[in-house]
């Protein structure tokens, strides 16, 4: 998704379980994962054409781009926040 690109509405409470999320991240993290996270999902939901990022646009995008070193804390924050990231692992 390049600046030209218009961004996407994000579903309600897909959006509300991803901004909990983000708060839960350590500080020094915070803001690359919000920056990476909301960029991927964007193209996740564009490449659907879809009109609403929704939760499965979020969780593959947090499964893409958090580095493997992060995995442990990243599955533990989206279990906490309700996102059921099992069913997009391989996908």
């Amino acid at each position: 998704m390049n600046s030209t690109q218009t961004k996407l509405e994000w579903e309600s409470k897909a959006l509300e379980k991803y901004k909990e999320m983000i708060a839960k991240i350590p500080l020094f993290h915070r803001e690359i994962a919000r920056i990476v996270v909301d960029r991927k999902a964007q193209i996740n939901a564009a490449g659907r054409g879809a009109s609403l990022v929704e939760e499965p646009d979020i969780v593959k995008a947090f499964l893409s781009e958090v580095p493997m070193a992060f995995y442990s804390l990243m599955v533990r924050l989206l279990n906490e926040v309700g996102f059921d990231y099992k069913k997009y692992e391989s996908n």
